[in-house]
């Protein structure tokens, strides 16, 4: 409101003949602006500028065509229209709908892309009872409770070559002639976001693999709830390579944790494929035998039930996902929380047995 009708008199959109679209074009220049500085006050961030390259379009000045595949959008100029080049996979998904919401993107190669919002419903989650507890992880990235794991060493590899490199060309880029800082910050352009895209095509391949698997065998999924495990693992002495790989902004926003762009994957993927999706608390979890609920004792990989009557030993992340497979049947069960094992006679319990309830 205190600044819709000076950006209309400024740019000369006041006098235009189609005044509805523009002023709704105006409207999302003052909404994003005002998200954004949002977000940096939220985050105590200072606000310098705003980066153009994209438009947000409402139902008002943006439509679909199926008919010949394109799109309108409204510009300062008036109303254009695009033609779609898209993929048989796009098509599918655009067929028959009607979008109300797009995003036009400028890459930095000079490139235009259109964004397009595409409502689906979502089926009702399937009843089931038993789960598939999933563990998460660095050494892996996640382990299953049917013995299925994602190694963590590639991505390690990619991320910790990508960083070498970063910081090579940065040092050439303060120093030397004037060609080769040029070419170093042209290289360093090229490579923004090569990190970014390969850990989202990991995170993306391993909740497909999930899912598939969850709807396969008709199971719900269990996760734990990681919020806020940067924070506390950043307290502990460590490495500088150690708190690099812990904090890179490969991983997803600082407050949501390490591990919170792979849930929202494995999350939306359940969505569409009707399959619930339980949040756990992960304490004791890894340290917690899935046989016998006894806290063992866990060496790096590999762990082993103290309970002379169980003795369990085998993978650390696999009894994890176990237990935590567990906790979700335990919190999904339909006449309340439980998860207790039977008792052949009462017995004081040792200090380093554990009980395991919700109340």
């Amino acid at each position: 409101s205190l600044c819709y009708r000076e950006i209309r008199t400024r740019f000369g959109l006041s006098s235009n003949k189609d005044s509805v679209p523009l002023a709704r074009v105006t409207q999302q220049v003052c909404r994003r602006l005002a998200a954004a500085r949002k977000v940096a006050q939220q985050k105590n961030r200072p606000v310098k500028a705003f980066k153009g390259g994209f438009v947000t379009y409402d139902a008002r000045i943006f439509s679909f065509r199926e008919k010949d595949w394109t799109v309108s959008l409204t510009t300062v100029e008036g109303c254009e229209r695009f033609e779609l080049d898209v993929g048989s996979y796009q098509r599918g998904m655009l067929a028959g709908s009607h979008p109300k919401a797009a995003t036009l993107v400028k890459r930095q190669d000079g490139s235009y892309f259109t964004q397009i919002c595409v409502e689906s419903e979502v089926p009702e989650p399937e009843s089931a009872v038993k789960a598939i507890g999933v563990d998460l992880g660095r050494r892996d990235i996640a382990h299953t409770s049917e013995g299925e794991n994602w190694n963590g060493q590639q991505l390690n590899r990619v991320r910790d070559h990508y960083s070498r490199l970063r910081a090579a060309l940065q040092r050439k880029a303060s120093k030397g002639t004037r060609s080769s800082r040029r070419r170093c910050r042209e290289l360093l352009q090229r490579l923004s976001g090569r990190e970014r895209r390969f850990q989202a095509w990991v995170n993306h391949r391993i909740s497909k693999s999930i899912v598939a698997r969850a709807l396969a065998t008709h199971r719900f999924i269990a996760l734990e709830d990681l919020t806020g495990i940067r924070e506390r693992t950043n307290q502990q002495s460590r490495s500088k390579v150690e708190r690099r790989r812990a904090n890179s902004e490969a991983y997803g926003p600082l407050a949501r944790g390490a591990f919170y762009p792979l849930r929202q994957f494995v999350h939306y993927k359940a969505a569409r494929a009707g399959i619930q999706v339980v949040v756990v608390p992960p304490a004791y979890s890894s340290q917690t035998c899935h046989q016998c609920f006894w806290l063992g004792q866990r060496e790096g990989k590999h762990f082993r039930c103290v309970n002379p009557a169980c003795g369990w030993e085998g993978d650390a992340d696999f009894n994890g996902a176990n237990m935590i497979a567990l906790l979700g049947v335990a919190v999904n069960w339909p006449r309340g929380p439980w998860l207790a094992c039977q008792l052949q006679s009462y017995r004081k319990p040792a200090p380093y047995r554990l009980a395991v309830g919700a109340g």
